[in-house]
């Protein structure tokens, strides 16, 4: 992967993180915003369950920020867009797609096969 390249994903991962930090300061300010003033249990209830939903939706943002930071340390090593397993370079068309990928398309196969395979034991 050429320098311009692997310049073009540090942007992405970069715009990709800054998008889902803002996401999570809306949330925070929404959540903070004051407790449920819903009288009705029907709607009281529906208010907590989209708020759970949301927290949920919010801890699946942080992971991926975590992924983020792995992948943007990769850039700067110098070994991403290459396979963990077999150290191959990963296509442009999957790092497009997945940005944040450590595996390529094979190995990601395999993965999942042996996955699937232990997991119906």
């Amino acid at each position: 992967m050429n320098a311009l390249q692997q310049e073009y994903f540090r942007q992405k991962l970069l715009r990709w993180r800054h998008e889902l930090l803002r996401e999570a300061g809306v949330t925070l300010n929404s959540l903070s915003a004051g407790g449920i003033t819903e009288a009705d249990l029907t709607d009281r209830a529906s208010v907590e369950t989209d708020r759970a939903l949301e927290l949920r939706t919010r801890d699946r943002a942080r992971k991926l920020i975590s992924k983020i930071d792995q992948a943007l340390e990769r850039i700067s090593n110098g070994t991403y867009g290459y396979c963990e397993e077999t150290d191959e370079p990963i296509g442009l068309r999957r790092l497009e797609a997945r940005p944040i990928a450590t595996l390529s398309i094979e190995a990601q196969e395999r993965h999942e096969r042996m996955e699937k395979v232990h997991r119906d034991d």
